[in-house]
């Protein structure tokens, strides 16, 4: 009797194929098999955002999906967002110029929901990126400038 499954994971463009447990969550794979440190562990609960990756283009918090889930889908972790050639994505250079993280801790699941956000409604208001924003916490800034640094990356995405 096996203990687990093989599963095949497109992440951030490249097949993986591994052994896991029925009960091993995405982001435990992700950063304890493949080594994908970006994507934080906050809460175990599933209220603080810190974990959001994109599945198949969807928003999801890889807190709360078991990696078996995935199988033969694609994941796009905070590290896919950078450009092969090195530089930034629009969110993270607006992030980067807006001021848009202090610690750092919520930033990667910050930024995967803004590209949700951005993808999903590209001329949001404010409002609505607060609204958008409500399942990633961040203890360290009053949000300002995270909505600030969206409302920026959707500028920029706009025009490119």
């Amino acid at each position: 009797m096996t203990m687990g499954q093989t599963i095949t994971v497109t992440v951030n463009g490249t097949v993986h194929t591994a052994e896991v447990e029925h009960r091993t969550l995405l982001v435990h794979f992700l950063r304890e098999q493949l080594n994908m440190t970006g994507t934080h562990i906050g809460c175990d609960t599933s209220t603080c955002g810190c974990c959001t990756v994109h599945l198949d283009g969807d928003a999801v918090l890889s807190c709360s999906t078991l990696a078996v889930q995935c199988d033969g889908r694609e994941v796009r972790t905070v590290e896919g967002l950078q450009a092969a050639d090195g530089s930034l994505h629009p969110i993270q250079q607006a992030f980067h110029e807006n001021h848009g993280l202090q610690c750092g801790f919520c930033t990667p699941g910050m930024m995967m929901a803004a590209l949700g956000i951005i993808e999903q409604q590209p001329n949001a208001t404010d409002d609505e990126i607060r609204a958008a924003l409500e399942g990633n916490l961040c203890r360290c800034t009053g949000y300002q400038n995270i909505v600030a640094s969206i409302r920026a990356a959707a500028d920029q995405m706009a025009r490119s």
